[in-house]
């Protein structure tokens, strides 16, 4: 590159272009260029530039008018209006409006400002005035200036980018893989950059919280043992005794039981937990929850320490002050009435049942269902009477994912009720309908006849699709400052596997049942409570937790006659807990949030892959680095790990 003035001629070697200063008050001949440090003691490798910004790109306001000031950050957009060159300079905290005056510098040095690549790093330096009347832009604090500019800095040019991050209507638009590719283009948006700031604000609001309450931040180890139970675990080879493997945590749950055996009491972690399981919006392969252990507590010590966690995080991150204490719901009720036991109560379209109105009905499939033990639930769509074919298709299907045959409707349109159902219906049950729906034009009614369990799922899905729709429509408006949390309690401590023959935990097998149950445990399982609960808000689960069972019998008894894990493998995978438990175990119990969870429903954001720096895909992957990724022979060798390639077999 070569600057000429005065018939001076600079050349300047490519490489240390993007490092030209530029003097634009003074005569071009004293173009300069900041070079690297040679002398001195500097560290290999060493930037030779020196960060002196005066202010950061969301700070200056009227009060700086007159004062010259200096400026770093990325080129975020770059307008050429009537001559003038309007640059729009961003840092992480936000944006300054700056001008380029060909009038008041060389036009070589003009030329260079003028071609610079969105995303460019630059520094400026200038004198800031407030904004030309008519120009203010209120949608930016630094909105009433701008900074006239009289020296700036190339410190690093950026390439023409893959997708904008300039404009968030576009930049929301592109497609995500792009996004996870180019992750440290996607993560200089604002809105993501907002994401990462609660994000932060949430972590020490909750250190400080747990501090105030006496808690101890304990870290957990990260290479566990195998317990293959629930969902599956990362496994990592030992070398150094082949064939024997440690699993990545899913919880820390088993430490920080022994940490309650430890004396510690009260215990906190921001832990790191792995699960190798198919992903959704809302699940990662690594993901992080605030974990959370106390001693010599019961179920309403928990209650009340969440709520007051969940209090200050919300008046941190949100400046919203949320009532307390918490609904409770039980968890038969949540699926009598919502149909799943982490219930959106923001809208109605309750469950209803009709088992006694269709008990004896003529319409058999109904009466059929009631017969063999089930139950007839119903809910009211209300004004989508006009769903489409397709609509609902996509229900029926949902209902068929339940072991269903189908899906009974009705649509009340025109004054009548549309069904081939209908005809079946007698009187007393058409009014039955009418008065416990409150059915009118534009309704549509949908049905489950099956086992009650059955029966509530297959209307808990149907009812937050047809939510869904409803807002898709416009018919159904949901504030977004609301926020309904409520306790979801008295779970069943076991539930019944009809294909393996066995009861399995509800929770995990450390819950303790409810201590009027526990004679029911030989001899009834089905009826035994346990002591857990689940944090709920807008139809997600935060967190849950339980009273954990200190007792080694009780313990010993959930396990091996229970469960049926044999005595050998009971003692290969929790010896070491039941043994701790005989040296003066204290009652205890704790609880686990969804931090990912948590941060999204703060954020507004759709997917937990939005509040995460470097998140993986839905299948798993790290398009960035390209993780997971082969290994070297030699690393296998060491390992003593043949890997055998899948096959694939030619169509």
């Amino acid at each position: 590159m070569n600057t000429r003035g005065e018939g001076v001629q600079y050349r300047v070697p490519r490489a240390l272009c993007s490092h030209l200063t530029f003097a634009l008050n003074s005569a071009p001949s004293r173009a300069t260029l900041r070079l690297p440090r040679t002398g001195g003691k500097t560290r290999p490798g060493q930037e030779f530039y020196d960060m002196k910004r005066t202010h950061h790109c969301n700070e200056l306001r009227a009060e700086h008018a007159g004062q010259t000031v200096t400026l770093t950050g990325w080129v975020h957009s770059r307008r050429d209006l009537g001559g003038l060159l309007f640059i729009d300079l961003r840092d992480r905290e936000g944006r300054t409006q700056t001008v380029f005056d060909p009038a008041d510098m060389p036009k070589e040095i003009f030329e260079v400002a003028t071609h610079l690549h969105s995303e460019s790093v630059i520094e400026i330096s200038g004198k800031v005035r407030a904004r030309p009347a008519g120009t203010n832009n209120d949608k930016i604090p630094t909105g009433h200036v701008e900074v006239m500019v009289q020296s700036f800095t190339v410190l690093n040019n950026a390439e023409i980018l893959p997708f904008p991050v300039d404009d968030p209507e576009i930049a929301s638009k592109v497609n995500e893989e792009l996004r996870l590719q180019y992750r440290y283009l996607d993560l200089r948006r604002p809105e993501m950059i907002r994401n990462l700031r609660v994000r932060s604000k949430v972590a020490i609001a909750t250190r400080s919280f747990m501090d105030e309450q006496g808690f101890l931040e304990v870290e957990t180890p990260t290479l566990f043992k195998s317990t293959p139970e629930g969902a599956r675990e990362f496994l990592v080879p030992n070398r150094r005794e082949p064939g024997t493997f440690y699993a990545l945590p899913q919880s820390p749950q088993q430490f920080k039981q022994i940490l309650m055996v430890s004396g510690i009491e009260r215990y906190f972690q921001l832990a790191r937990c792995y699960r190798d399981e198919d992903l959704r919006a809302d699940r990662q392969p690594e993901f992080t929850q605030v974990d959370i252990e106390m001693s010599f507590i019961d179920r309403e010590d928990i209650y009340a320490l969440i709520e007051g966690l969940l209090k200050k995080v919300w008046k941190t991150a949100l400046n919203i002050d949320i009532p307390t204490p918490f609904k409770r719901i039980s968890f038969e009720e949540a699926l009598n009435r919502f149909g799943i036991d982490k219930p959106d109560t923001r809208f109605g379209m309750e469950l209803v049942d009709f088992t006694e109105e269709f008990r004896a009905s003529t319409f058999k499939v109904f009466s059929g269902a009631i017969a063999s033990g089930g139950v007839v639930k119903a809910i009211n769509a209300r004004g989508l009477a006009g769903a489409t074919q397709g609509q609902l298709e996509t229900m029926t299907e949902t209902a068929k994912g339940f072991g269903a045959k189908g899906l009974a409707y009705i649509k009340v349109e025109n004054g009548e009720w549309k069904s081939p159902i209908v005809k079946f219906f007698s009187e007393a049950e058409k009014a039955a309908l009418t008065s416990k729906l409150a059915i009118q034009e534009g309704d549509l009614i949908l049905f489950a006849a099956d086992q009650w369990l059955n029966a509530c799922e297959i209307l808990g899905k149907i009812r937050l699709y047809c939510a869904d729709v409803l807002k898709t429509q416009g018919k159904l408006t949901l504030d977004p400052k609301q926020f309904n949390f409520l306790w979801v309690i008295e779970f069943p401590l076991l539930g019944f596997d009809r294909e393996m023959n066995r009861w399995y935990s509800s929770h995990h097998p450390f819950t303790a049942p409810v201590a009027d149950d526990i004679s029911l445990l030989k001899t009834d399982p089905k009826r035994v409570r346990g002591q857990h609960y689940d944090i709920v808000v807008n139809g997600v689960e935060l967190g849950g937790g339980s009273i954990r069972i200190h007792q080694p019998d009780v313990q010993k008894t959930i396990f091996e006659e229970l469960l049926q894990i044999p005595p050998d493998e009971t003692q290969s995978r929790f010896g070491y807990m039941l043994e701790a438990f005989k040296y003066g175990a204290p009652p205890h119990g704790g609880i686990a949030l969804g931090f990912d969870r948590l941060i999204a429903i703060l954020c507004g954001a759709s997917s937990i892959r939005d509040v995460i720096a470097f998140p993986k895909t839905a299948k798993g992957v790290c398009l960035m680095t390209d993780s997971p990724s082969q290994v070297t022979p030699r690393q296998l060798r060491d390992l003593h790990i043949e890997v055998k390639a899948a096959v694939k077999k030619e169509g």
